[in-house]
């Protein structure tokens, strides 16, 4: 599903360089569950946003679902965004004017599909993540753990194969948390879906297939299998 061949990735020049990854060798298995931990500026979102195809200027190289994402034009790395990888971040990126429905389906909006579809897809999505009640509901109306669970239902809408969580739990308490992490998993074991998440929480991840620690941009363990 992915692969990393010494992948690093540079921000800034000279005195002000910070190397975020340094030739970063990974293999993440198909509908495989992974917990990425390491304290701040340790490389993960870094990682997190290669794999998705949302930063491109690194050296290595990259494959996910057997596409090389730097042989990829913007139009192909927007589909692939798009149709193979749904995002989830600790930020719930709700728009408040917006009911449940219509916020999972926001995706449609912008690839033009019919409206009736899209809307019976997000109803079908939003059941999936135990929110068939909260259909109408605004974010204003729905709790913290209710919002991430909107979230999580958008990120399913395109029907990807891969969902990329960053720290999703970080604005949770932590029995909603621990919620959440056990929807990811039913994803993972009933829907075959290959999560990857970020976090600080290692206590949240037990039944994680494998878990990557990461330390000044390396992998200390977790590496490639």
């Amino acid at each position: 599903m992915i692969h990393f061949e010494k992948v690093s990735r540079v921000y800034g020049k000279a005195e002000i360089r910070t190397e975020a990854l340094r030739e970063v060798s990974l293999e993440v298995q198909a509908a495989s569950f992974v917990t990425v931990v390491g304290t701040s500026g340790s490389g993960k979102t870094t990682l997190l946003n290669i794999i998705g195809g949302l930063d491109t200027d690194y050296t290595g190289k990259v494959e996910v679902a057997s596409k090389t994402l730097k042989e990829m034009s913007d139009k192909e790395l927007s589909q692939f965004r798009n149709k193979t990888v749904g995002f989830v971040f600790q930020h719930f990126n709700l728009l408040e004017h917006l009911n449940a429905l219509q916020n999972v389906s926001l995706p449609a909006f912008f690839s033009g599909e019919d409206d009736k579809t899209a809307i019976e897809r997000a109803e079908q999505v939003l059941v999936r993540v135990g929110l068939k009640d909260k259909l109408q509901s605004r974010p204003g109306q729905l709790s913290g753990g209710q919002k991430q669970r909107v979230a999580i239902a958008r990120a399913l809408f395109s029907r990807p194969r891969l969902i990329l969580a960053d720290e999703p739990t970080g604005n949770l308490d932590t029995r909603t948390g621990e919620q959440t992490i056990a929807l990811f998993e039913s994803l993972n074991s009933d829907d075959g879906l290959t999560v990857i998440a970020v976090t600080h929480e290692e206590f949240l991840f037990k039944n994680a297939t494998r878990t990557i620690h990461m330390e000044d941009g390396r992998l200390v363990s977790g590496g490639p299998e």
